[in-house]
């Protein structure tokens, strides 16, 4: 086994790559390259090999989409390619292709207290389900249980799953997004475009016509109270937040504690803090009181998809986390 491998974290965006020391799991020289200028994940791969000089057997990269086979198309990009002609063009002896938030949930057991923030609830139970999920491009969501001598992470696409309106406002955006879109799921409404998606709605509700912003701008104009409704916007993300946060928990009794990844949530974290999140993660009427314990993480480590990314290919060759 070589001593540094490769690891990645694409997304609809951007794709960053790095190199995993393989025996300490520590990620190095990480470069990030915006997706629209590049033809190819392996042509993006290739200029990073290039720049660092650098050589590797075994890498692992993870996409913000379903892996189901050989052939992956991203779900918020045009790229799309064959895992094993991948591999066979760079010359890999190992190459393992896995979901954004599987990488994410890897992360989690490999964590420092300093790269992660905590809302609310007890101490994590040790050998309890986990459940994160988190708001970028769109939403991500995996589980990660412990299973003998190895952490098992069970991604899925509950980004996609139906949203639920709770209250009078939330009935509101609701039926404005159905006319708009059609099916709204919870992406819809916690991501960059799902912010956006709210402030119109909420304005269109009002029987008012929105602005043309984008998500920074909603953001900016809502942390500087410059428009009421971009600060309704931004709050209502947050309740939406704890509402989906507190679903998950309750679906696998996540009691090993619910974390918050993506890079959204950070760019305004003191509002976050005094917003209802926590409030509206515990609002699940009988079972509020089921919920109280379980805590919430915000991960503040720069990297953890490829952190992640790392602890899965170090397990995946025999390494014990």
């Amino acid at each position: 086994m070589a001593s540094f491998a490769l690891v990645g974290d694409v997304g609809g965006t951007n794709a960053r790559l790095a190199l995993c020391d393989m025996t300490t799991g520590d990620i190095s020289q990480a470069k990030t390259y915006s997706g629209l200028e590049h033809p190819s994940l392996e042509a993006v791969v290739r200029l990073y090999l290039e720049e660092h000089n650098a050589q590797v057997d075994d890498a692992c990269i993870a996409i913000a989409c379903p892996i189901k086979g050989d052939w992956v198309t991203m779900t918020n990009h045009t790229w799309e390619f064959s895992i094993a002609e991948m591999k066979a063009n760079l010359g890999l002896q190992h190459l393992e292709i896995i979901n954004d938030f599987t990488a994410v949930s890897m992360a989690i057991p490999v964590l420092e207290d300093e790269d992660k923030l905590q809302f609310g609830g007890s101490d994590a139970q040790a050998g309890k389900p986990i459940a994160v999920y988190g708001a970028g491009t769109g939403l991500g969501v995996a589980h990660l249980v412990h299973t003998g001598s190895q952490w098992l992470s069970l991604p899925g696409e509950g980004g996609h799953v139906d949203f639920a309106s709770n209250c009078e406002e939330e009935d509101a955006v609701l039926q404005v997004m159905r006319h708009d879109l059609g099916h709204v799921s919870a992406e819809r409404l916690l991501s960059g475009p799902g912010l956006v998606n709210l402030y119109r709605a909420l304005v269109k509700a009002d029987g008012r016509e929105p602005e043309d912003l984008q998500p920074k701008d909603v953001t900016e104009r809502a942390l500087a109270d410059e428009c009421t409704d971009c600060r309704r916007a931004l709050s209502l993300f947050c309740v939406l937040m704890g509402r989906f946060g507190g679903n998950l928990a309750l679906n696998m009794g996540t009691f090993g504690g619910v974390y918050i990844a993506g890079g959204i949530v950070p760019r305004f974290l003191d509002f976050f803090k005094s917003s209802g999140f926590r409030v509206a993660f515990e609002d699940k009427g009988r079972f509020q009181s089921y919920l109280k314990d379980i805590p919430v993480y915000l991960i503040t480590h720069a990297h953890p998809g490829l952190l992640g990314a790392g602890a899965y290919l170090r397990q995946s060759l025999g390494i014990r986390l």
